[in-house]
This record gives C-alpha cells, structure tokens and sequence, in this order.
C-alpha cells in the first residue's frame, strides 16, 4: 500500500464512521447488560429475603421447642418432687421416673430434691427465694465444668414446706439430643454468652463466616445466654444460573465482536502508519551510513543499494539494479578475480566472518580499495533469499598504512644512522689498523725496489699481507655500508645463525673497547627464515649495545655477553643475555614504549623500533630476569616458507 492510499484509508474510515456509529451499539449492550444485572440482583435479593426468613420461623421453633423441653422437664421433676414428698410413691418407684427423666430429659443430667435448710447455701438462696415468690422454676447461671462442658442448673418450686427440686443441664448434651436431623442440616446452631463465646454448638459441617445468620435470647435458661444460627449456602440452581450466563456471555460476545471490528480497522491503519515510518527511518538511516550497503538475490542480481553505495560508484540506484555481473565498477585487472569470488557467494561460500579487500573502479574512471563482508540475507519466513553485503572504502585507510610504513623505514633508517654514529670511533680506530698496515707495507716494498736489493721472493710476504689488510678493511666498510643503506625492506631465505655472526662481527670492536667478551653459542642446521636480514641484524645490535650498556658499572670479570640460537616446534630464536642488574620493576610496563630509555643520552626508540621490526616479520621479542643479576631479551621468528 502507497503512503497516499494508506492516508485515503484513514480518512475514509475517519469520515465514513461518525462518534455515533460506535457509541450507540455499545450503548445498546451497556443497558442490556445493566437490565440483566438488575433482574439478577433482584432475584437474589429475593433468594436471600426467602432464606432468612425461612431461618427466622426455623430458628423460632427451635426456641419454641427448647423451651417447652425445659417446662416440661420442670413440671415432672416438681410432680416427682412432690408426691415424693408426700409419701405416696415407693422411693424405687420415684428413683424409676427420675431415671426415665433423665434419660429422656434433653440435656438433664439429674435431679434431686433440695431441702430448706440446703438452700440457706448463699448460692441458692436468691434463687430459692424466687422460685418459691413466683412459683415457677427459676435458672441459675451457667458454668463450666472440668470436662469442657458447660451446664446450668434450675430450681423448680415445690409449695409450702416440701422444698425445691434441682435439676443440671448439659447445653451440649441439650443441643444434641433436642436440635433435629433437618435443622442441622441446613444451619449451624450455637449458644453463644455475652462476650459472644461459643458454649455449646451443633452442625453437620463448618459454616463460612460470611453465611447469613440470626440471634435470638435464650430464656429460660437466660443468664445473657443465647441462641445463634448460621445459615449454610444453598446449591447453585443450575438452570437459571446458565440462562443467566448465557444471555451474558452472548451480550458480551457481542460487544467484544463490535470492539474486536473496530480494534482491527484501527490496527491496520496503525500498521500502515508504523510501516511508512519504518521505511523512512531506515532510509533515514541507511542514507547517513558512509558504510556502502548492497543487497543481491540468489541469481547475483542487485535488488537494493543505499545512496553510500551510490556515492561510491557513481551510479545512480536504478542503473545499479538493472546491471548484471560482470559490473562496470570491476576493476579490470582483477575482474576474473572478483567474478570467482562473485561465483563463490552465490553458490554458498560466503563467510560473515571474512572479509574480503578488492579494487573498484568509479564511474569517472577512479579507482579506490574496498573491504566488503558478506552476509545472508533471509525474509520472514526464514528463507535464504539472496546476499547482503557491506562495502567500506578503505583508500584512505591504506594511503595512511602505507605512509605509516614509510615513516617507520625512515624511523629504522634513522635508528641504523644513530646506532652507527655511535660505533664512529671504534669502526675508525678498526680501519685505522689495515690501513696503517697496509702503509708500512708498502713503504716497505718501495725501499726495498728504490735500492735495487728487493727481489720478487722478498715482496710476496708484505704484499700478501696487505692484500690480506685491504681485505679487512673492505670486509668492515661493506658490513657499514650494507647496513646503513637505505633501501625497501626485502625478505628472503636466510639463515639466523649468519646474521648473528654478521652482527658480532660489527660489534666486536665495540666490545673490545669496553672490555666485554662476547661469547656465542649457535645451534646447528637452523631452518632458515624469511626476512629482511639488515632489519633482523639491526634489532640484534640493538640488543647487544643495551646489554653491553646494562654491563657498564659491572666489574671487568664480570662483562659477559651471550648470543644463543635454537629453534623448536614455533620457530627459531636468538636470545641475548647479559650480566648486568636488571631491568627494574617500576619500569617493566613501560620499557617498549617510544621516547621511553633509562640512559642519560638515549632517545628511547630502539627497543619500539625493534618490536615494530619483529612484529613486521610475525615474530616476537620478550625479556625475562636472569637469576643472580642480568637480563635475557629472546627474539623468535617463524620458519620461512
């Protein structure tokens, strides 16, 4: 969909649908739902006012019946208390109708008749006096009994002179031998006090404390007693209850329907809305990038560049798209290079891992270096569907690679120039000694020719031996010359053990003017290396010079210098190995650093330059402390090829 017809969409769905359209169904469904919650209400309402007031007549016989339990208890024990009084039944009989009181009493634990003189007790006598001044039973007050029952007892008047009977009531006993089956099994009864203490309860199961219950005085016994009952939950009625459900989720059905509509309309022209943004976002996005961006389907066809890319080339996003392999900004010398590697990448050998440097070419002829990574490009679904690819000019990059090289000739050339310089005096006193030999020699030669007495057997011996000085002194000025020559670094096969002794050869004099003896100890039959051997052979003067430096406050007996080579499964190595104090903590970090050097006089570039020269060759230079004073710097350097 257009950005156009995506914002026509919006307005038609803004126009065709007015507030009303979608208020007024809702509506409709709000006052359907409320009419039905109503009716709901209603009918519950009505449920509850049914059940309480089923409970209230329930609760009323209860009471009723309790109460006519107690009269009736009362007026037996007073019709066995009198006629036991009056003599007229045997005391077996009267001990039958208690028993059989007793046991049908609801609740009656005994009774047993109470003289005057028993009721001076000062807990019977209020009571006594009642009874006898109202001529009806009068209830004391419960109490509790060891067992965690709790009873109370009643005085049931006699008349006249024949005293009282007194009877004890269990409430528990009372509540299970008087509370029905079917009462029991619609409600919880309790005999609860005035601190709402539970006394005596029956149930058939535990009640909820938010069930419907009622309270009721419980006089007789009286005292703040009284009688609580909690009404269980009735059943669910199933057949209203999912009418009423039904109807319900139907409304709101509809409703969710209406809204699920609505929701949809309006996620669309959201998404509609939110893909236009993304797209101009991540042109937006791809178009600051000064990172090259293209992308290719399966058949090497371009399908999308950003304008990075466009820059690069010089062409335009649409001609890009309609080219076809081979492309125009191949550059023509590496063509059938870039087309095998184009090859490769379509049929599966590309690597987000590697990277790969190539030359193009621009559409005014300019040719610059790339770095391209290449990437699968896979859609939604997962599917492999072409190649993304990320295309870096790196021009400048290497411009500034290769004048860092540069400079880093000039700066080892310069490192050579100052090693030599300091070696001036001792290479002059060297050639001083040839050519001053070579001089006598031939003075000799030509006194003995001017006075006609030097035959051609006297002069073989003083021109062989300055045959032999003209030799050395060649030997040192070609050793000078070769290593301070400036020229481009050349690597070939050569071997370790050479170089070492070309580098001890230019040293020795050195060494002898500074009373050091140099001993080396090389292991034979070294692979050879790859390598530029006046770089290698300036890194090794380097290393000697700064051990013979490092020997320089050490006793005479004491300035020993060691070169050994070897070689084991990584490569070969030179090590040099000196006897002076070591290299201190504080400096260790710090010691290759440039323009860092421990000597009054030193620039601090000889150990930087002598890495960079080592990591130039893929090799690599240490140090470690040699154990009763000195230090060992080790350079090792791979096998040639």
């Amino acid at each position: 969909m257009t950005p156009s017809s995506a914002s026509d969409t919006r307005n038609w769905g803004a126009s065709a649908a007015p507030g009303w359209f979608w208020v007024l169904p809702r509506v409709a469904v709000a006052a359907f739902l409320a009419a039905i919650a109503t009716l709901v209400w209603w009918l519950h309402s009505n449920d509850l006012d049914e059940q309480r007031a089923t409970m209230i007549n329930d609760v009323l016989w209860m009471e009723q019946d309790l109460r006519f339990h107690l009269d009736r208890n009362a007026e037996q024990m007073a019709q066995i208390g009198r006629e036991s009084a009056d003599g007229r039944l045997d005391a077996r009989v009267i001990e039958a109708r208690l028993r059989n009181l007793i046991a049908n009493g609801h609740g009656l634990l005994r009774a047993e008749p109470v003289t005057a003189i028993e009721a001076d007790n000062p807990d019977l006598a209020g009571p006594a006096r009642l009874a006898e001044g109202l001529g009806r039973p009068a209830y004391l007050p419960p109490y509790a009994t060891a067992d965690g029952d709790v009873h109370f007892d009643v005085l049931v008047p006699l008349g006249g002179t024949q005293g009282w009977m007194r009877g004890s009531y269990s409430i528990a006993q009372m509540l299970a031998q008087s509370v029905p089956w079917w009462f029991a099994e619609r409600y919880k009864l309790d005999v609860i006090d005035n601190t709402e203490s539970v006394l005596a309860s029956k149930s058939k199961v535990a009640a909820e404390h938010d069930e419907m219950n009622y309270a009721l005085v419980f006089d007789p016994p009286g005292h703040g007693l009284r009688l609580r009952v909690t009404a269980y939950r009735s059943e669910t009625r199933l057949l209203p209850a999912l009418l009423i459900v039904t109807i319900v989720g139907l409304a709101f059905a509809m409703l969710w329907s209406l809204w699920a509509l609505r929701r949809h309309l309006l996620r669309r022209l959201e998404a509609e809305q939110a893909l236009r943004e993304e797209h101009s976002f991540r042109t937006a996005m791809e178009n600051s990038l000064s990172i090259g961006l293209r992308a290719r389907d399966l058949s090497g066809r371009i399908t999308h560049v950003n304008q990075a890319f466009c820059r690069m080339v010089g062409w335009s996003a649409d001609e890009l798209m309609a080219m076809s392999p081979p492309m125009p900004y191949w550059a023509p010398e590496q063509a059938e290079h870039i087309r095998a590697l184009h090859d490769g990448i379509l049929a599966g050998g590309a690597s987000s891992h590697e990277a790969l440097e190539l030359k193009f070419v621009r559409r005014n002829g300019e040719r610059f270096d790339v770095l391209i990574s290449e990437a699968p490009l896979v859609d939604a679904d997962g599917r492999h569907v072409g190649w993304m690819s990320s295309i870096l000019d790196i021009t400048e990059r290497k411009q500034a690679e290769e004048l860092y090289r540069q400079q880093q000739e000039k700066l080892q050339f310069t490192g050579r120039l100052i090693t030599m310089g300091e070696m001036a005096s001792t290479l002059a006193h060297e050639l001083n000694q040839p050519l001053s030999a070579i001089a006598s020699y031939s003075t000799a030669c030509l006194n003995m020719v001017g006075n006609g007495n030097g035959a051609l057997a006297d002069l073989n011996e003083p021109l062989t031996r300055m045959n032999a000085q003209a030799r050395r002194a060649g030997t040192i000025i070609r050793r000078v010359h070769e290593f301070v020559r400036r020229s481009e670094p050349k690597r070939m096969a050569c071997s370790l053990n050479d170089i070492v002794e070309e580098a001890l050869g230019l040293i020795e004099a050195d060494a002898r003017k500074r009373d050091i003896r140099i001993s080396s100890s090389l292991a034979g039959a070294l692979p050879d290396i790859n390598a530029d051997r006046v770089m290698i052979e300036q890194v090794l003067l380097n290393l000697i010079r700064n051990g013979m430096d490092a020997m320089a406050a050490c006793p005479a007996e004491r300035r020993r210098l060691l070169l050994q080579t070897s070689a084991d499964a990584e490569g070969v190595q030179v090590s040099v190995r000196d006897s002076g104090a070591g290299i201190p903590p504080e400096v260790v970090d710090k010691l290759f650093a440039p323009f860092f050097t421990t000597k009054p006089d030193g620039m601090g570039m000889g150990l930087n330059i002598c890495r960079s020269i080592v990591e130039l060759h893929r090799g690599r230079l240490w140090f470690e402390p040699v154990e009763g004073g000195g230090t060992t710097f080790i350079l090792k350097l791979p096998f040639g090829e």
